[in-house]
């Protein structure tokens, strides 16, 4: 299920969020991930967002997605895979940033937050999720993923340890540096 929280929806994203296209990809993306039960999500404001940020992780900032999965059902009940909210306003920034439609940069946000859900922790593991997610945003047409940009962004503002030049014959050199970066966690 896909609910847009009324003051989320503007003008000029009223149009580019297709609930038809969202539902076939949530499922398709469900599937790949290989996530059994049910997944809410909610299209929200990024004041809602901060909000639920700052209540559930205790960061007063507004993020691109955020996963809230559920504690498995002993019950026997249908079976709830977990929740996933996302900041159509931070969303909107993230996909004119990279170039690409708000619809497509939602897609990007649903298949990180699904991960989650199944369990990967791109803060605590050691390459899995954003190994998972790169092979899953091939196969599902996505532009590169939230880890990946995260990490491209990482290696572009590292600063330059060491630059030694290495003569290769007359008149010809070529720069060899190292950087040193660690990866920064996007909030999901």
């Amino acid at each position: 299920m896909i609910q847009i929280e009324p003051d989320a929806v503007t003008a000029s994203n009223r149009s580019a969020i297709k609930m038809r296209e969202l539902r076939s990809f949530l499922s398709n993306a469900k599937s790949a991930v290989k996530l059994q039960g049910e997944v809410s999500v909610l299209l929200a404001t990024d004041d809602s967002i901060r909000k639920l940020n700052k209540s559930f992780r205790k960061k007063d900032k507004a993020t691109d997605v955020l996963s809230f999965p559920t504690e498995p059902d002993m019950t026997g009940g249908p079976k709830l895979a977990g929740d996933l909210a996302v900041a159509l306003g931070v969303a909107s920034k993230q996909a004119e940033e990279h170039g690409h439609a708000l619809l497509v940069e939602i897609k990007i946000l649903l298949l990180h937050g699904l991960l989650h859900l199944a369990g990967y922790d791109h803060e605590t593991d050691t390459g899995q999720m954003a190994r998972k997610e790169s092979a899953l945003r091939r196969q599902l047409n996505l532009p590169v993923g939230l880890i990946q940009r995260s990490i491209g962004k990482t290696v572009k503002q590292a600063p330059q340890k060491a630059v030694r030049t290495k003569a290769l014959g007359p008149g010809k050199t070529v720069s060899q540096s190292r950087t040193h970066s660690r990866t920064r966690s996007r909030a999901s």
